[in-house]
This record gives C-alpha cells, structure tokens and sequence, in this order.
C-alpha cells in the first residue's frame, strides 16, 4: 500500500468505525428519529449513505470494481436495528482496505471519471471520501447528542 492511501484508509476507516458506532444501543425509533431541522438526517440514513459513498467512490471509482448504488433509496431508508449497519460495515470494511493496499500509486496520479464530479485524480477521491466521512461523522455525532437529549431511542 502507498504510503498516501495508507493514510487515506486510516481516516476513512476509523471515520466510520465511529459513524457505524453512534448506532449502538439504539432501538427502532432511535435509529430513524430526526433531529428537528429541516434536511436533518437521521442516524440509519447518515450510516448508509456513508458507506454507500465510501464504497462507490473506493471500490468502484478508483479500483473499477462494479458497484449499484441507489443513492436516493439511502435517504429514504429506515432501520429496525443497528445490526444490519454493523454486518455491511463488517463485510464492507476489508474490502475497502483491500482495495487501497493493492492500489498502485499510479492509480493516485490518474484522472478518473466520477459519477458526479468529472474528471478528478485518484489523490482527489481520497480527499472526497476521507471529507465526506467526516462530514458525515460530525453529523452523526451532533444528532446522537441530540437524540440523547431529547430522551428518546434508546433499547
């Protein structure tokens, strides 16, 4: 693995390492309460919309694995246990790091097509993945902390 990606997939990993953690303990209603905000997600969406976009972006992206991805069913989705965010998240995981430990670095230096962006290097996905995660997190974070106070979701 190069160095970079090396990099790259340490934040990206413990980013939603974290991210699939703020669903622990969270009963049904938890999992999907809303923070009351408009385009406020909830917990599950932010889960799966996360991990959809890490494995578009890694997987299919920049190691041309084939990928179907719907993005739009990501925001409607809800949950009924945390446990199957957990599971993709276990089977997602080492694919992902798979995928960067055997990516050449010339990969990194190649204009790639992306399905929203255009023409962008491998260096620029890692950099969209690794904010997205982050983004995401802190998101989840904050509704979490919102959730608890509220009183609610929880088993």
């Amino acid at each position: 693995m190069s160095r970079e990606a090396q990099m790259y997939a340490g934040y990206i990993v413990a980013s939603l390492d974290r991210l699939v953690g703020c669903l622990s303990d969270l009963d049904e209603p938890g999992l999907n309460w809303r923070p009351p905000a408009q385009h406020a997600n909830s917990l599950y969406v932010l889960a799966v919309h996360t991990l959809a976009n890490a494995e578009e972006n890694i997987l299919g992206t920049l190691c041309g694995q084939p990928i179907g991805r719907d993005r739009g069913a990501e925001f409607a989705a809800r949950g009924t246990s945390a446990r199957e965010v957990e599971e993709r998240w276990r089977e997602l995981r080492p694919r992902l790091v798979a995928c960067l430990a055997d990516l050449p670095q010339s990969r990194l230096e190649e204009e790639i097509e992306h399905p929203r962006r255009g023409r962008i290097t491998g260096h620029e996905v890692l950099l969209v993945v690794a904010r997205h995660c982050a983004e995401h997190l802190g998101q989840a974070e904050l509704t979490r902390d919102l959730l608890e106070a509220s009183g609610e979701g929880h088993r």
